[in-house]
């Protein structure tokens, strides 16, 4: 799927400032110069060619009464398809991503306790016979925003 000029200037526009209201999309229409209708059918278009993968709040987990980890996985390269399905089930993971490492499946984990995070990744592990999951709570968060300009 091709981009076009008003798809990225939907992309930037929700990307940090997604409009706090009944009806944002029409909140962003109205500020673009669209129709309520246009911008919901450019955003599901994007959202079914994968070019927005979900729409949704950030919160500091800490700040709401949670924790949060980083996980790495030593994945079997035969075993890297299940095992992401697998971890993907969880409703506290946020990212999940392979990297060229040997220690090849990195994810984000949130939970109300650290304890509930241990005990998913032993049924993960149970669930996938992927035993080398390390577990790497943060010591000090360093907090960058992440956007992009399309």
């Amino acid at each position: 799927m091709k981009l076009d000029d008003t798809d990225r200037l939907i992309l930037n526009r929700i990307q940090s400032r997604f409009p706090i209201t009944a009806r944002p999309y029409r909140a962003i229409a109205e500020e673009i110069g669209l129709t309520e209708d246009e911008v919901i059918e450019r955003i599901s278009r994007m959202k079914k060619n994968d070019i927005i993968r979900r729409i949704g709040g950030n919160f500091v987990p800490e700040k709401v009464g949670f924790v949060s980890t980083l996980c790495a996985a030593r994945v079997p390269q035969e075993k890297i398809d299940q095992f992401a399905e697998t971890v993907n089930r969880y409703r506290g993971v946020t990212h999940n991503y392979q990297r060229d490492h040997d220690f090849n499946i990195w994810f984000t984990f949130i939970a109300p306790s650290m304890e509930e995070i241990e005990a998913n990744l032993k049924q993960i592990s149970e669930d996938t016979g992927v035993t080398e999951i390390l577990n790497l709570p943060a010591t000090k968060v360093f907090k960058i925003k992440a956007k992009f300009e399309v």
